[in-house]
C-alpha cells in the first residue's frame, strides 16, 4: 500500500533518545511519555519460562502460543532486550502489566483461559514465574533508571484469583446477594440465624467493629476447595472473612463494589485487616524495588476508605524511599466523553489522577463518529472538575485504546464501516497527534505505533509483538505495513512509530506541549477545526495547535493571542503571518494538523 511519507509533514526527524540517565525522580508526572505493555505479549527473552515451571498441556501450565486466551511467552527479560525501541519511540515511562503470580488457569469446563493478563493474582509478594523472578523485575528497573525512564506497576487491590467457592447458588449463577436482602447479622437471608453479634455494619471500618465478624455465611457460604488453603500469599488472603461473599457483579448499584468480578474473589476493603495487608504488600513493592508509580486496576469497584488510607499511604513509603513524585492512578472505566463522573475520584477518593476515559471518547467521537470539534471543547472545560483543576488535568494519563476497550484503529473501523485502509491510517495518525500534543500525559498501547487492528477489545486487542503463533491475530489486516503479526513487530521505519517518535522529540523540545497552560481556540459542532493555545510555563511563549478532523480540506480562522504577529512551523504547515490581531487563517489538509510556535509583538507575551 502506498502512503505518504510519514502521513503528516514532520519537520523533526526521528532519532532514538539518548540511553543516558537523566533526573528522572524529579520529574513531574505531567512530564511523561508512557508505554503501556502487556509483559506475555512483547517479547520472549527467556523460552524456560514458558510454562511457568509447570508441567503438563494448557489447563495445567496455562501456556499455548497458540491461543490468544491463554499465555503466550512473553516474559520480563524480553521486555529488557527492547528497552532501545521503547525508548527510541519516546517513551519516558513504562507502565508494565500486572506481574504477580497469578492463577495460571481459570474457568469452566470448555471455557477456561490463561492469567497471561496477570489480573489474577494468587500471590502478591512473588514475579509469575511464567514472566521470570523478582530479580529479573528488579534488573528490569534499574535498566529503566539507568536510561532515565520511570517504571510504573499495574497492581490489583479490588479481588484476588478465584479461589473461594459457594456450597449454594450455582443454578442462578451465583447471582448477587444485597446486603439488605442478605445482611450480616443474618445467615443466609432475613429468617436465617442470627450470626455476628454486634457488627455495626461495613460502614464503621474499625479493628473493634470487624473483631465482631466471624461467620462469613450472611449471603453463601463460602470455602476454600481441598488443597487450596494456603494458595493465596499472604496467607491472610486464604480467610473467607476478608472477603465480601456476595455472588456476582452486574456492574451497577451496590454490587458494582460488593460483588464478584466475573468470578474473582471480591476482598473486603472496608475491613481494616484488608486495608493493613494491602498497604503491607504494595509499600513493600515500592520500597524493595524502587518503582515510580502505580496503575490501580478495577479502581472503581472499591469503597472510598480504602483508597483515603491506601494512597496516602503509598505517597508517604515513596517519599521515605526517595521517590517525590510518586504518580498514582486509578482504572476508573466509563467510555464517555464528560469527564466529571472520573473527576469524582480524584475529590472524593483521593486519587492524585484517573486514567482520562474522557479522552479517549471525546477523541473517538470526532475522529470515529464524525461528531462536531465541540466534543473536544466541552471535555477541556470539564478539567475544572478535577480537585486541583486544570493544573491537575495536565497529569492525567490520557489514552486512545488499551487492553480493555480495544485498540482505537479497531474502534474507528467499527465507527466507521468500510473505511478505507489509507483513510483509518489518517485518522489513526491524527488520534495520536492529539495524544501527543494536548494536556495530559500520553499513553501509547503496546502495538499501536506498529499499525495494529484487533478484531475487538480483551484478548483481540492483546497481540503478540514477537512472531506470534495465534492465526485469529495473524489474519488481521494491518495499517502502515504489509506485514502481520506472524512476524515480529519491532520495525522502527513503521510511519506510526516515526510520527510517535518524531512528537515526543517535539514534546521534549517545548516544554509547552508538556506542561503548559492550554486554552481552547477554535471548534464547531461539526467535523473541521479544533485548534487550542498552549503556553510555555517559563515565557509565556504561545504555541497554537491545530487539527482538521474532516475528510475535507480545511480553510478556516482560528483565534490567536491579539500580539501575536508571526507563526514558525514546528509541525505540519502554519501561515508564516496572522491575517488580523487576534486571528489567523489555518489550511490544513483532511486529517491534517499543525503545531506552530507564536512570535509576538514587542510587548509581553498575551496570556489569552
Amino acid at each position: 500500500m502506498k502512503m505518504r511519507s510519514l502521513l503528516l509533514p514532520v519537520l523533526f526527524a526521528c532519532q532514538s533518545l539518548p540511553a543516558v540517565a537523566e533526573p528522572y525522580r524529579e520529574r513531574p508526572a505531567a512530564g511523561e511519555t508512557v508505554y503501556f505493555v502487556l509483559p506475555d505479549r512483547f517479547e520472549n527473552g527467556d523460552k524456560a519460562n514458558d510454562t511457568g515451571g509447570l508441567k503438563g498441556d494448557r489447563l495445567q501450565t496455562g501456556f499455548d502460543p497458540t491461543s490468544k486466551a491463554f499465555y503466550n511467552g512473553g516474559d520480563i527479560k524480553g521486555l529488557m532486550s527492547r528497552l532501545d525501541y521503547i525508548q527510541g519511540l519516546g517513551a519516558t515511562a513504562i507502565w508494565v502489566g500486572p506481574i504477580f503470580k497469578n492463577k495460571p488457569v481459570q474457568g469452566a469446563p470448555g471455557q477456561e483461559s490463561g492469567g497471561y493478563h496477570g489480573y489474577w493474582i494468587t500471590d502478591f509478594t512473588q514475579v509469575d514465574p511464567h514472566f521470570g523472578t523478582n530479580a529479573d523485575f528488579r534488573k528490569l528497573v534499574d535498566a529503566a533508571h539507568a536510561r532515565g525512564m520511570k517504571v510504573y506497576m499495574d497492581i490489583v487491590a479490588n479481588h484476588t484469583a478465584d479461589v473461594i467457592q459457594y456450597r449454594e447458588g450455582a443454578a442462578s449463577g451465583f447471582a448477587y446477594r444485597s446486603r439488605a436482602d442478605y445482611p450480616y447479622s443474618r445467615k443466609g437471608g432475613l429468617g436465617g440465624k442470627a450470626i455476628n453479634p454486634g457488627f455495626a455494619g461495613d460502614q464503621i471500618s474499625t479493628d473493634a467493629n470487624f473483631a465482631r465478624l466471624t461467620d462469613p455465611t450472611w449471603a453463601y457460604t463460602p470455602y476454600v476447595p481441598k488443597g487450596e488453603e494456603h494458595a493465596k500469599v499472604p496467607d491472610w488472603l486464604n480467610d473467607p472473612l476478608v472477603y465480601h461473599n456476595r455472588g456476582n457483579t452486574t456492574f451497577s448499584g451496590e454490587n458494582s463494589q460488593f460483588g464478584d468480578f466475573v468470578g474473582l474473589d471480591d476482598l473486603f476493603t472496608e475491613s481494616p485487616r484488608v486495608r493493613q495487608g494491602m498497604i503491607a504488600i504494595y509499600a513493600k513493592w515500592i520500597d524493595d524495588f524502587g518503582v515510580d508509580g502505580f496503575r490501580i486496576d478495577t479502581a472503581r469497584h472499591v469503597d472510598s476508605g480504602f483508597w483515603q488510607a491506601f494512597v496516602p499511604a503509598m505517597q508517604a513509603e515513596a517519599r521515605k524511599r526517595g521517590i517525590p513524585n510518586f504518580h498514582i492512578f486509578g482504572e476508573v472505566a466509563r467510555e464517555n466523553p464528560d469527564n466529571g463522573f472520573i473527576a469524582q475520584f480524584t475529590r472524593r477518593d483521593g486519587y492524585p489522577a484517573v486514567l482520562d476515559f474522557a479522552f479517549h471518547a471525546s477523541v473517538r467521537a470526532v475522529l470515529g463518529a464524525g461528531q462536531g470539534t465541540e466534543v473536544l471543547a466541552q471535555l477541556f472545560d470539564g478539567d475544572v472538575l478535577y480537585k486541583g483543576g486544570e493544573k491537575a488535568a495536565m497529569a492525567m494519563p490520557t489514552f486512545i485504546g488499551n487492553h480493555d476497550i480495544g485498540r482505537f484503529s479497531t474502534l474507528v473501523r467499527h465507527d466507521r464501516p468500510g473505511i478505507s485502509d489509507k483513510e483509518l491510517l489518517e485518522r489513526v495518525a491524527l488520534g495520536h497527534v492529539m495524544l501527543m500534543t494536548l494536556r495530559g500525559s500520553p499513553v501509547i498501547y503496546y502495538g499501536d505505533e506498529q499499525g495494529f487492528v484487533g478484531d475487538g477489545n480483551d484478548q483481540d486487542a492483546r497481540e503478540d509483538m514477537f512472531a506470534s503463533q495465534v492465526a485469529s491475530y495473524n489474519d488481521n489486516r494491518l495499517i502502515g505495513t504489509t506485514k502481520t503479526t506472524a512476524t515480529a513487530s519491532f520495525a522502527t521505519d513503521h510511519p506510526l512509530y516515526r510520527l510517535i517518535s518524531s512528537l515526543a522529540t517535539l514534546r521534549k523540545a517545548h516544554p509547552a506541549l508538556i506542561s503548559g497552560r492550554q486554552v481552547t481556540r477554535g471548534y464547531s459542532d461539526k467535523p473541521g477545526l479544533f485548534s487550542v493555545s498552549r503556553f510555555d510555563p517559563a515565557t509565556g511563549m504561545e504555541y497554537l495547535i491545530a487539527f482538521n478532523t474532516s475528510d475535507q480540506p480545511l480553510h478556516a480562522a482560528s483565534v490567536i493571542g491579539g500580539r501575536v504577529t508571526a507563526l514558525q512551523s514546528l509541525f505540519g504547515n502554519c501561515p508564516a503571518q496572522v491575517s488580523a490581531p487576534g486571528s489567523v487563517i489555518l489550511d490544513l489538509p483532511p486529517f491534517g494538523s499543525a503545531v506552530c510556535r507564536a512570535v509576538s509583538s514587542p510587548d509581553k507575551h498575551a496570556g489569552q
